[in-house]
């Protein structure tokens, strides 16, 4: 059983948000797009949120599903084409600082487990690094492949982007000397006939103490410039209680995630579910925050981010009502 820690009260349907501080009148309906990858980590928490179970009168949301790496390109892309909230690799969110803020809740976080360097045949990092390999990664914007460049150095392999679907296959085939895979790929590689180099979230709680924040939800910091003072407050609100509702509710949670689990069973998928959603996605908290810091810190030193990046975070629900 998933350590949730503290829930607050159960919540309701149908407990309305607070309209803006000294607004009697509700405010038109605003469409938001909430974007997710296609997992059913992310399905879980944002299904309340899509069916208005979770709601305020002021918003409404547009459903997006795109593969983690689209959705980081497109956070640094043109402008016209923001997406309002946004999963986000935590390795991309110092880049897009500027235009977004990350969120306390919907984080997904590896505590002591994440993404999985997987080859072909037993090899050691160390021989992959002497070799120069080439190894096929998920986006070279995703905390996948951060965390494996500052294992095994920059430029001391090759990265080549594949679509996370079909990083098993290459690996198998041969085309790569090995790959990280992400999503449920991370239980599955074992019945593919591959073999586990590395756990970066293991290595990375070995190295520094802390977990690996993987991806990170991000909302635009424009949001009560474009639709008035109060509305990023209660959108953030609403994300957090859309979390909540999906945990409290989990069983119909885990049957609305199914619909992304492409093809893995309900034993495996709550499996999945269960390593991705849990106390860090409620909040990300002080440690989460701190690790955070030490990953954009490393990627600093290892020369994947420019000196000075760093990460902004939304207020906390309680700060954005002070």
């Amino acid at each position: 059983m998933s350590n949730l820690g503290h829930l607050r009260p159960p919540v309701s349907a149908h407990d309305p948000v607070p309209f803006e501080r000294g607004s009697t009148h509700p405010m038109a309906t605003q469409t938001l797009t909430l974007a997710h990858s296609p997992d059913p980590d992310d399905a879980f928490m944002w299904w309340p949120l899509f069916e208005g179970l979770v709601k305020d009168p002021g918003f409404a949301f547009e459903q997006i599903a795109a593969d983690i790496e689209t959705l980081n390109r497109r956070s640094a892309g043109d402008a016209s084409q923001l997406l309002d909230i946004t999963a986000m690799s935590c390795a991309n969110a110092p880049l897009v600082r500027d235009r977004y803020l990350v969120t306390a809740c919907g984080a997904s976080v590896g505590d002591g487990y994440g993404p999985k360097l997987v080859a072909s045949a037993p090899v050691t990092v160390d021989a992959l690094r002497e070799r120069h390999s080439v190894i096929a990664v998920p986006g070279l914007r995703t905390t996948a492949c951060m965390a494996l460049t500052i294992m095994i150095g920059k430029g001391r392999f090759e990265a080549v982007e594949r679509d996370f679907e079909t990083i098993e296959a290459c690996v198998a085939s041969g085309e790569v000397d090995a790959g990280v895979v992400i999503h449920e790929g991370q239980l599955t590689f074992e019945r593919n006939g591959l073999v586990l180099v590395e756990d970066l979230g293991r290595w990375w709680r070995e190295r520094t103490e802390l977990p690996l924040p993987l991806g990170v939800n991000a909302v635009r910091r424009d949001l009560d410039e474009r639709l008035g003072t109060g509305s990023l407050a209660r959108v953030l609100a609403l994300l957090d209680r859309s979390v909540h509702y999906a945990i409290e509710h989990r069983d119909e949670s885990l049957t609305r995630a199914l619909a992304f689990a492409r093809g893995l069973d309900r034993p495996t998928a709550d499996r999945f579910v269960h390593l991705y959603v849990n106390r860090w996605t409620l909040d990300m908290g002080e440690r989460g925050r701190a690790a955070v810091a030490r990953l954009v810190s490393d990627a600093v030193a290892a020369g994947l981010l420019p000196a000075g990046a760093t990460v902004d975070f939304a207020p906390l629900h309680s700060e954005s009502h002070a």
